[in-house]
């Protein structure tokens, strides 16, 4: 095969469009993989301001039952792993898994250490920033969002709050989502680009192929056809029309054996 020209011709063409499908496709999926994981993250840090705002009221009020109520409802919900609220020190204050109040987290745990990594906490944290993947404990995939609880005016001047006004995080809400959709979402879209690039790549080859053969292998045949004829016979025939450059190399060819034969004439 790669002793002829169609080998060599079709072999070197194969390569380059399946690198470059190949490339082109790692490239999309990543940035379809960005957009999806920023929107999952996205709907994960608007839950957790609809945490943060439902929880909001009963803070002011400072009742308890009515946040351990509310955090017990949202943990209950479809797709929803855990939600805690510690508090400035650290401690779990509240949390869909009783167990859990009163147990003290570590600051170098993963969502923790973005913002005390430092000498100093941080006090404000992007989206992108708030958010951690993981395994839990039964082994299902998590996106968790920590965000933090901010001291606003009107929790500063509660009566019944004795947080002052120069503190401005009050505590912090993590929650956690099933990450199964999206990775379900992430794996149907691989398969989906797997078989378009498969499908173009097959279709591409075949198109070049039958290009070259039409325009390129089917008159290389006809000039072989023509200079083989030429040599058994020594009566040469005017060539046929040939495309391209073709067409003057068989009126070379004919004029050179053309000229031989005249020669070789006896006197």
């Amino acid at each position: 095969m790669f002793d002829k020209i169609a080998g060599r011709a079709l072999v070197p063409v194969g390569v380059v469009v399946t690198g470059f499908l190949v490339v082109c496709f790692a490239l999309l999926y990543t940035a379809i993989k960005n957009v999806v994981v920023r929107d999952a993250v996205g709907k994960a840090d608007n839950l957790a301001g609809i945490v943060l705002k439902s929880t909001r009221s009963a803070m002011m009020k400072s009742d308890r039952e009515m946040n351990t109520a509310i955090i017990r409802n949202i943990g209950e919900q479809k797709g929803v792993q855990h939600v805690r609220i510690f508090n400035k020190k650290g401690v779990v204050a509240f949390s869909s898994k009783p167990s859990e109040v009163n147990h003290q987290v570590d600051k170098k745990a993963e969502g923790c250490v973005m913002c005390h990594g430092g000498k100093e906490p941080l006090t404000a944290v992007g989206s992108m920033e708030k958010a951690r993947t993981f395994k839990n404990a039964a082994g299902v995939e998590v996106m968790a969002i920590t965000a933090p609880i901010y001291n606003d005016p009107e929790c500063a001047n509660a009566a019944c709050h004795f947080h002052p006004a120069e503190q401005k995080v009050l505590g912090t809400l993590d929650i956690g989502l099933s990450n199964e959709a999206t990775l379900s979402a992430l794996t149907s879209i691989k398969l989906q680009m797997i078989c378009f690039t498969v499908l173009t790549l097959l279709l591409t080859v075949a198109g070049v192929v039958t290009l070259l053969k039409i325009i390129v292998l089917v008159p290389l045949r006809k000039l072989q056809k023509f200079t083989e004829k030429s040599e058994i016979n020594s009566d040469v025939t005017k060539p046929t029309d040939l495309p391209y450059e073709l067409d003057k190399i068989a009126k070379s060819y004919y004029f050179i054996r053309t000229k031989l034969a005249e020669i070789e004439k006896p006197s």
